[in-house]
């Protein structure tokens, strides 16, 4: 982490005017970074604001303002903290696709392969990012994260599955499910491959786009692009129904059961 500094001297403010401030954030390693921008105040005449008891400033407001010799506050002071958290560079990966029959139900193994994690203290350059579906799906899943030797522990990662809309996200919360099953980190590249396993049983026919959105805690963010695709669902029955003659009706009977209330 880096604390840093930025002073603007001279800028003069009328009342309730507004000052904008540039922050440039040009980060070379997938880690995250702090920087603290310190707005100073002072009167444009020079003259202090006048405060009792300048000695016994509680701690908080010690931290905010600067008392000038005769006690009086002789500037404030507004702190905002900045987190810079570099994101890996947007490329044009093929979408790992989840295809499915509307009521079924399907498990895939997806394969995110991130570069530029740092493990540890070391760091290494942002690079290239891609995503895989593996439809060949073990009959035995691992539920347990496996770490590979070389791996620090300390590094973890966040997931979760963005869509195009917050209506699009209520309908797929409950038909797509994803679980993190295992990780390793190859020794000699340093890309680290997570390996996902998703589960989507659609209701009904729909394609839907998604973004997987991968976050590490020491910093980063990978994002791959995600189709879920749901097909036509099998016919439940062909219901047959015999002419009994010219312009004369034919009528046959079925029953059908709600599955909810």
């Amino acid at each position: 982490y880096h604390n840093v500094l930025l002073y603007f001297t001279g800028a003069r403010l009328a009342p309730k005017e507004k000052l904008d401030i540039p922050v440039l954030f040009m980060p070379d390693t997938m880690k995250m970074y702090e920087a603290v921008v310190v707005i100073h105040v002072m009167r444009e005449n020079g003259e202090n604001w006048p405060y009792e008891d300048s000695d016994e400033l509680n701690k908080d407001l010690k931290s905010s303002v600067t008392v000038a010799e005769n006690g009086g506050i002789q500037g404030i002071l507004w702190i905002y903290p900045v987190h810079g958290i570099p994101e890996a560079p947007q490329q044009k990966l093929v979408p790992a696709v989840v295809r499915c029959r509307a009521r079924q139900r399907v498990e895939r193994r997806v394969e995110v392969l991130l570069t530029g994690v740092v493990p540890g203290a070391t760091a290494m350059p942002a690079a290239r990012s891609s995503a895989e579906v593996n439809t060949n799906k073990p009959a035995n899943l691992q539920e347990e994260v496996q770490v590979t030797d070389g791996f620090s522990t300390t590094v973890e990662f966040l997931y979760e599955l963005q869509y195009q809309s917050n209506e699009i996200n209520s309908q797929l919360a409950a038909l797509v499910g994803m679980h993190l099953i295992q990780r390793e980190r190859d020794t000699e590249s340093g890309i680290v491959t997570l390996i996902f396993n998703i589960v989507f049983a659609p209701n009904k026919p729909m394609r839907n786009e998604a973004t997987l959105i991968v976050q590490c805690t020491t910093g980063g963010v990978w994002k791959f692009p995600m189709l879920f695709i749901a097909t036509e669902p099998e016919v439940d029955d062909v219901i047959n129904i015999e002419a009994v003659g010219l312009n004369r009706e034919s009528i046959i009977s079925f029953k059908l059961t709600s599955q909810t209330r």
